[in-house]
């Protein structure tokens, strides 16, 4: 299924569904102070994210644009996904508000389809554009330094 023109429309909609599931079942996020840290910082990521990147050059589904540049610096220097990286973080405050355990499966759901979502996009980079390769060898996927 991955090479079919379904899959990443299939990709988002799962993850739009579980980010709306995960707010809706969170109903203390306010409660204190700690998710909203997480979900400040998961924001920040966002936006340096936006910073280095032209509007133009996103893409919610895990296929390029033809005009795609690949973008290797601010946070991308670091991490090849970071806007992935924030809604996992702002999804995470979510969970931690209101733990329990339908949120806890949401959320492993959430990374699954991010992940798979990533896989895909860079499937496409190395074949759209040659540096691709060089690029991943020295950034890492979600967490600088370690994953």
């Amino acid at each position: 299924m991955t090479h079919h023109s379904l899959y990443p429309k299939v990709l988002v909609f799962i993850q739009f569904t579980i980010i709306g599931a995960i707010v809706l079942f969170s109903t203390g996020f306010c409660s204190s102070i700690l998710p909203v840290v997480i979900f400040m910082i998961g924001l920040l990521c966002g936006l340096l994210a936006i910073k280095h990147n032209k509007l133009g050059n996103f893409n919610i589904q895990p296929k390029l644009k033809e005009s795609s540049q690949l973008i290797t610096s601010g946070i991308y220097q670091y991490i090849r996904h970071p806007m992935y990286t924030s809604v996992s973080i702002m999804m995470f405050a979510f969970f931690i508000s209101t733990p329990s355990a339908i949120e806890g499966f949401l959320f492993v759901i959430l990374i699954t389809v991010l992940t798979l979502k990533a896989k895909k996009e860079e499937e496409l980079w190395l074949i759209h554009d040659k540096s691709y390769q060089e690029y991943k060898k020295r950034t890492k996927l979600f967490i600088p330094y370690l994953l």
